[in-house]
């Protein structure tokens, strides 16, 4: 098997209700990880754990699913070389994963995660 999605996100407008629908809608567990953000747990044994927060000042409500790779740099050098583009270099988020963007060939942005932060490995 390849690299596995293990995350999404989805950031919004009014994070607080978007929280809610999905917690109503779907029964997932919402917990606070931080002013505006809240990790979201469906409770799947195969089901994959996301976030839902504040978009970024002047950034659009959208979805980002992220893909777990063993190194981000290694990752985002192999999409490059398929047409891919970077759009934020690997970082360490405060008390969380370490990260990255790209856009895929038709403008699509997707995360990567780095596997040892997500799950432990």
């Amino acid at each position: 098997m390849g690299d596995p999605v293990t995350h999404f996100e989805i950031v919004a407008a009014d994070p607080t209700a978007l929280q809610a629908f999905y917690r109503d809608a779907f029964g997932w567990e919402v917990v606070a990880a931080g002013p505006t953000y809240a990790m979201v747990l469906p409770h799947a044994d195969d089901g994959i754990n996301g976030g839902v927060g504040a978009a970024p000042e002047g950034g659009a409500s959208r979805v980002t699913v992220y893909i777990e790779v063993d190194d981000l740099h290694a990752a985002l050098d192999r999409i490059e070389g398929l047409g891919g583009s970077t759009i934020t270099a690997p970082l360490d988020v405060p008390n969380g994963p370490s990260i990255a963007l790209f856009g895929d060939p038709e403008g699509h942005v997707i995360g990567l995660t780095k596997a040892a932060t997500i799950r432990g490995r």
